[in-house]
């Protein structure tokens, strides 16, 4: 089974001015696609263990995995497992607000919108050195703020993420340097709250 990357569902200049075209562009044909290649690459001759196993299923199972691959498993399955989520959830004309069951779930675990935004912003600026930010659905089913390091993806913790924010430098440095905070506070403006809503719905579902 081969994995790839998920297609962008706007051009490289539609996310313009929050993250601007040659970011978009070298992040998502050079440096995922790079992950996906090496990832593909280190599962040759591993066919029978990932037959018919999402990526996600194999993170989420990560112990279940040969001790030989597991290293390589981790390493890019989870870059491209956290990059097709982050490409995903952006969009040129968002939904800025969530509403319905994850509002609810929004304002019951952090008190209101605004306050997770502050949290996971918050989270995600200081994260040392290269990672992401994330919202997940964690052990209990509930909604939580995290960031985890490198390419280390929550799905390896047993959570389920919903949103992230990649805090990687190839992310934003073109544009603003080593201002994270201000790519952090600009990116709200293109994350898409349908999606992140139609990604917590599946998730409650199962």
């Amino acid at each position: 089974m081969k994995y790839d990357k998920l297609p962008l569902q706007y051009k490289f200049d539609q996310l313009e001015p929050y993250i601007d075209s040659e970011t978009v562009c070298i992040h998502y044909t050079k440096h995922l696609q790079g992950y996906v290649d090496k990832l593909n690459k280190a599962l040759e001759g591993y066919e029978q263990f990932t037959n018919g196993k999402t990526l996600e299923e194999i993170l989420f199972n990560i112990e279940k995995t040969p001790i030989e691959i597991r290293k390589d498993i981790i390493r890019q399955g989870g870059r491209v497992a956290n990059h097709n989520l982050y490409f995903s959830i952006l969009d040129s004309k968002p939904k800025k607000y969530p509403t319905g069951q994850l509002l609810n779930e929004i304002n019951r675990r952090f008190g209101d919108f605004s306050a997770l935004k502050e949290e996971l912003s918050n989270k995600s600026i200081n994260q040392f050195g290269a990672g992401y930010g994330w919202l997940v659905i964690d052990k209990k089913g509930e909604l939580d703020v995290i960031s985890t390091s490198n390419q280390d993806s929550p799905l390896m913790f047993k959570m389920r993420p919903i949103l992230t924010i990649d805090i990687w430098e190839h992310a934003y440095y073109l544009k603003y340097k080593n201002l994270r905070a201000q790519y952090v506070k600009n990116i709200w403006n293109v994350i898409d709250w349908n999606k992140v809503e139609e990604i917590y719905l599946k998730e409650c579902s199962k």
